[in-house]
């Protein structure tokens, strides 16, 4: 599958999984005094930009340093991204990311990494530039965008949760899980082809 900006842009909307990710956001924030909560979200959301970021500029030099092709890529990809969207269809019950019950104002984990910047959003941005680096304004910006509208909707979350509902969001967030199973079992299908045409 040939990702543009359009593609890629939800793709990664699709994993970050904004909507998603209230609740869990809305949890850790809980014990954070309201007028510093925009300040953690929006510091949260440029690590994980920050992260996402490395991971698509060095990526192709990690997977040579590391001997590995974007054939294993691509299927380590899918799998990873299979589970993740099997959790958001089936939520464990201390949310998707566990449960934390340490206390104050969380730093990186568990809001950047792995809410954000999770396994399957970098496994993404490497094979994104891996598949082709020739787009790499075009992968930068769409990462971007998602970047923004995460911090948007997770500035809002409250009210959005307020105003869809707890089951709305959670209906939601089950039906980008589905979207993702598809997307995951693609990516499999796609680097089990390519293995098979390379014997």
């Amino acid at each position: 599958m040939q990702y543009n900006f359009l593609s890629a842009t939800i793709l990664l909307l699709l994993i970050t999984d904004p909507l998603g990710n209230i609740p869990i956001f809305i949890n850790a924030l809980r014990g954070v005094a309201t007028e510093r909560r925009r300040v953690v979200i929006l510091r949260e959301v440029a690590i994980a930009f920050g992260i996402l970021l490395i991971f698509m500029l060095a990526g192709d030099r990690f997977l040579r340093a590391m001997n590995l092709t974007d054939l294993s890529l691509r299927i380590a990809g899918g799998i990873v991204l299979f589970l993740i969207a099997l959790r958001m269809i089936f939520p464990h019950p201390d949310g998707a990311m566990g449960g934390d019950s340490r206390g104050g104002e969380p730093l990186i984990v568990p809001l950047a990494i792995p809410a954000l910047a999770g396994p399957s959003a970098l496994a993404t941005v490497m094979l994104l530039t891996s598949q082709a680096p020739g787009k790499m304004l075009e992968w930068v910006g769409a990462l971007s965008v998602t970047m923004a509208v995460c911090a948007i909707v997770l500035i809002l979350a409250e009210k959005i949760q307020q105003w869809l509902g707890e089951r709305v969001v959670t209906a939601f967030e089950r039906l980008m899980g589905l979207v993702l199973v598809a997307i995951s079992v693609e990516m499999i299908l796609t680097g089990i082809r390519t293995f098979v045409h390379q014997l």
